[in-house]
């Protein structure tokens, strides 16, 4: 995966800045369940959806490609789309700093990953279940 020059920043961002539980998933398997005010939920594919949704698509003509590029950077709220887009980039670059494998996970405290859900009570079950036969 390249990372765009705009967002490299949002690779300083993650460290410590998850905690807690938190819902790594994308746009095609929405969350289930009631998950609180206190989960995070990151969209794993919003960087490119906002992109997308920022840039539209490109001619291919390189030139004219670099005009509506441009066009869109000089806008009046691209600095704060552009602050949306890097914190996008912050959460799917924490996901890959914990070494997720696949989605959607549930992550507990950067430490414990229930796969194949979005219920973060089904999650907990799992998680439990999963403790006391460890034990």
């Amino acid at each position: 995966m390249k990372l765009p020059v705009c967002c490299l920043a949002a690779l300083f961002l993650t460290a410590g800045v998850r905690a807690g539980t938190v819902i790594y998933t994308d746009s095609g398997h929405p969350v289930t369940g009631n998950p609180g005010p206190d989960v995070t939920v990151i969209l794993l594919d919003a960087p490119d959806r906002l992109q997308a949704e920022l840039f539209g698509p490109l001619p291919a003509d390189p030139v004219q490609a670099e005009q509506q590029a441009r066009a869109v950077i000089s806008s009046p709220g691209f600095q704060q789309r552009q602050k949306d887009l890097a914190a996008t980039y912050a959460g799917l670059t924490h996901a890959w700093s914990l070494g997720l494998e696949k989605y959607p996970a549930v992550v507990f405290d950067d430490k414990w990953v229930v796969y194949g859900t979005t219920d973060t009570g089904v999650a907990t079950q799992r998680l439990s279940a999963w403790k006391e036969t460890a034990q």
